[in-house]
């Protein structure tokens, strides 16, 4: 298989470890990409639902995967999510071309890129984290029930659908609070400086500028590979969305943001 080389690859929200995760086609992806650098978006191995009793070998293959990437010479971040928290002990940890952070700062062809996995502007999980966790568990469960349903409705000839798009897509609040979500992440951006900002967190792929008063920003979000199988591919001084379902990616959009107040109670080893 000819691989295709990349300047940098930006996987986020992998959930290895939980039912949910669609480790078969991630491991697809993984072989079929030569990145110089990997950046590990958070949420990748998930902690608050690991169990001894699952974790099948396709989920055991993708950290073999990335093990190889490593041992063949490309530049890995591990940055830290709520799900794999427990790792955050060790940030700053570096053995040979792996790092364990809680954000990443890169130079992409003169722009400076601001990474970091996003749960810091979720209130959830920063101050009440066993609803947070409640949430997730409700949502494993969610997507094993999806997984019936799509086997039952492929048999009967008709198209797979995803109840949790469904669910956060009819819910107001869900759709607002991704609206919040990136907005405050692009108004900490620009405030700082930064011409790309980079998060997961949201399960949400997105490529958009944001504008205001002080400047502008691309935000830019890597999605997930339990419902949309996406990551951020940056090569020759662009951006795009993968998607390995082969479906349509938003468009890349232009926002003029409100004016909005910073929040300077959130931690500044992640904003700065």
């Amino acid at each position: 298989m000819t691989k295709r080389v990349l300047d940098l690859v930006v996987l986020s929200d992998l959930h290895l470890g939980t039912y949910g995760c669609n480790a078969v086609e991630l491991n697809d992806y993984l072989r079929s990409i030569a990145p110089k650098t990997l950046v590990l978006n958070g949420d990748i191995i998930d902690i608050w639902a690991f169990s001894k009793s699952y974790f099948p070998k396709e989920h055991m293959e993708t950290i073999q995967l990335i093990l190889e990437m490593l041992t063949s010479g490309v530049k890995v971040y591990y940055i830290t999510g709520n799900h794999d928290e427990l790792l955050r002990k060790f940030s700053d940890f570096k053995m040979g071309n792996l790092e364990i952070v809680d954000k990443v700062v890169l130079n992409l062809d003169g722009k400076r890129t601001w990474i970091f996995h996003g749960d810091v502007f979720d209130l959830s999980v920063n101050t009440a984290k066993w609803i947070a966790k409640l949430g997730g568990k409700s949502y494993d469960y969610i997507i094993l029930l999806n997984r019936f349903i799509n086997f039952m409705l492929v048999k009967f000839g008709r198209e797979r659908i995803s109840l949790s798009k469904r669910i956060k897509n009819s819910v107001k609040r869900a759709v607002k609070f991704v609206g919040d979500y990136e907005m405050i992440a692009a108004k900490h951006a620009i405030d700082q400086k930064y011409d790309y900002v980079v998060c997961g967190h949201i399960h949400q792929p997105q490529m958009k500028v944001y504008r205001n008063e002080k400047g502008s920003v691309t935000y830019l979000n890597s999605g997930d590979w339990i419902e949309n199988l996406t990551s951020l591919e940056y090569n020759e001084g662009e951006w795009r969305i993968y998607s390995h379902l082969d479906e349509l990616v938003p468009d890349f959009r232009e926002v003029l943001l409100p004016t909005l107040q910073v929040d300077n109670s959130l931690p500044q080893n992640v904003l700065a």
